[in-house]
């Protein structure tokens, strides 16, 4: 069935609850409530360019939410300055064991206890400078818009209000301040770097259990993800995979390597069961650091963040391999670099495109500005061309 797909920008039409995705096992997103209802529906959403709708996985948040009336759970980005710089001990010459990096890193690491009308509910999140800005995701924070509020509980048992500085549902991130100074701070690593097999640690406060580490290893990188609660929100991962435990209230905690820098944000996680049973099942999701970085710093800076595009929308019926063009953007990136309509994109800076899906989380791995290697099909016949990559913000 052919589905009408929202100009980038505008909320996507609701997702259809008889359509089961039949490619793929059922995967459970999680909504408001510590435990939130199960989801199976293709899920529709934007952005591959100023224009895009893409069906893909629907995955679990793994936020503690819950309602005002029960006990509340207790819930590198580069420095503009010098004084401003990660003060956690350097990366070790050898790799240090599990404890050594908690013991390290475990400061760095809060808890988000986030209130907003009837409704709180307790995520993680990390300092990345000592001057107070925490990364945390965007759904974490999301009760609080609109007047509510954020208390930050750090590893020691002190709190602080905290204050959204700004957010990117895009990415699911977002940066949190506290009215603190000379604070641990924690490095980002180079997620490029991170291979299938490598150590993984997660830490936060699942189910509000403050400092919590759990360890596994790297399942998977570049896997194709879309989490979110509404179309509204929906964000489009390149995930970092891995089986480290990965529960309710993780939302926003570091992952890590084996030497304690930040090489993901735990974003979303895919269970089987509904009700009292949902929780791990050994696949969580993180943001890689090196997206995280990047929007970190701009909603630093500027208290906003941008979105790379092509300028293209996609035909989510397509289903023979690649993403098919349904329709191009005058004067975008792909106008300029000559992609037509019914045009077929296998291939994006060497990545293999599969579907819509895989081509969104692909574009989502670059920046604004950035001139990506696109190769596609038409009329049979193969084609290269190269493609700068525009600004959701200025899209039109």
């Amino acid at each position: 069935m052919s589905e009408p797909m929202p100009p980038y920008g505008m909320p996507a039409p609701p997702p259809e609850p008889e359509r089961s995705v039949s490619s793929q096992p059922p995967l459970r997103r999680r909504g408001p409530g510590v435990f939130g209802t199960v989801l199976i529906a293709a899920v529709v959403a934007a952005i591959v360019g100023a224009f895009a709708g893409v069906a893909g996985y629907a995955l679990g948040r793994s936020v503690d939410s819950r309602s005002a009336t029960s006990s509340s759970a207790s819930a590198q980005v580069a420095a503009s300055a010098t004084n401003d710089a990660p003060t956690l001990p350097a990366r070790p010459l050898v790799t240090g064991s599990i404890a050594e990096i908690a013991d390290r890193t475990l400061p760095a690491v809060v808890s988000l206890l986030v209130r907003g009308g009837t409704q709180e509910g307790s995520g993680s999140g990390f300092i990345i400078r000592p001057s107070g800005y925490i990364v945390t995701n965007n759904h974490v924070v999301g009760l609080a818009a609109g007047g509510g509020t954020i208390t930050v509980v750090f590893n020691d048992g002190q709190r602080a209000k905290g204050t959204v500085v700004g957010t990117s549902p895009s990415y699911d991130l977002a940066v949190v301040k506290v009215d603190r100074k000379g604070l641990p701070a924690i490095e980002l690593g180079d997620s490029s770097s991170v291979r299938v097999g490598d150590t993984a640690i997660a830490i936060g406060a699942p189910l509000g259990l403050d400092g919590t580490v759990t360890s596994g290893i790297i399942s998977a990188v570049d896997r194709p993800v879309t989490a979110g609660e509404s179309t509204a929100d929906v964000s489009f991962i390149n995930a970092i995979q891995t089986d480290a435990a990965i529960n309710p209230g993780n939302s926003g905690g570091p992952l890590l390597d084996d030497a304690g820098e930040v090489i993901g944000v735990n974003s979303a996680i895919a269970t089987m069961a509904g009700g009292a049973d949902a929780g791990s099942i050994g696949l969580g999701f993180a943001i890689p650091s090196n997206s995280a970085k990047r929007v970190a710093e701009e909603i630093i800076a500027t208290g906003t963040s941008s979105t790379p595009i092509m300028g293209v929308q996609l035909d989510t019926t397509y289903v023979d391999g690649g993403a098919k063009v349904e329709s191009v953007t005058p004067g975008s990136g792909a106008d300029d670099a000559g992609l037509r309509a019914g045009d077929v994109i296998v291939s994006l800076g060497g990545r293999t495109i599969d579907d819509a899906t895989e081509l969104v989380v692909a574009v989502r791995s670059y920046a604004p500005g950035d001139e990506v290697s696109i190769t596609y099909e038409r009329n049979g016949q193969e084609r290269k061309t190269a493609l700068v990559l525009g600004d959701d913000s200025k899209a039109s």
